[in-house]
């Protein structure tokens, strides 16, 4: 047997090692610039804010859609009123009927206030009906009626006015909407 003694065991660790720098550890490179703070948060709007903002808004829209439609304003109607005179000019067939007007006797009997005012477009289509107005006049002497023929369509070169049955008295675009008709029969 050997008097060796049995060996005791180191209680202290040898120094450790320092760890090796690996391809997978990167080291950040530092920034050029300062970093930006993070934005501020939102605030809500409360009800009353957010009331006031949407009747704002409301108000402008129509504000602005008033001013847009005021500036260009109505044009010309689409329509006029056909204005002038009708004289039965044979004084022999004028029946005074004393303030109430006069009215066509004989072959005339037929014109009278009420009597239908037919305007026609340039093709010779109707394009709107009236009547005769107003009149005056004496035995032998013309009676003159009133006449206005309301909606008669804009855009014709000219129009043709008829009164009853008695034919057509044509007139330009221009004297139609001045109110220069003066048609007579007789």
């Amino acid at each position: 047997m050997t008097n060796e003694l049995p060996h005791e065991p180191d209680t202290a660790a040898p120094p450790a090692e320092p760890a090796a720098i690996t391809e997978a550890t990167v080291v950040p490179e530092m920034p050029t610039q300062p970093p930006t703070a993070p934005p501020a948060s939102k605030k809500r709007l409360g009800p009353l804010a957010a009331g006031l903002l949407g009747l704002a808004a409301g108000a402008a829209l129509v504000g602005g859609a008033w001013a847009i439609t005021a500036n260009i304003g109505p044009g010309k109607p689409d329509t006029f009123t056909l204005e002038g005179s009708f004289s039965l000019t044979d004084g022999s067939s004028v029946v005074s009927d004393g303030d109430a007007g006069c009215r066509g006797s004989g072959g005339y009997d037929d014109i009278q206030e009420g009597t239908s005012v037919t305007v026609y477009d340039a093709s010779g289509s109707v394009v709107a009906t009236g009547a005769l107005g107003d009149s005056k006049g004496a035995p032998y002497s013309p009676c003159i009626f009133k006449v206005a023929v309301d909606d008669v369509p804009r855009g014709e070169k000219y129009y043709k006015v008829e009164v009853s049955h008695r034919g057509t008295v044509q007139m330009t675009a221009e004297s139609a909407e001045a109110g220069e008709l003066a048609a007579t029969l007789g």
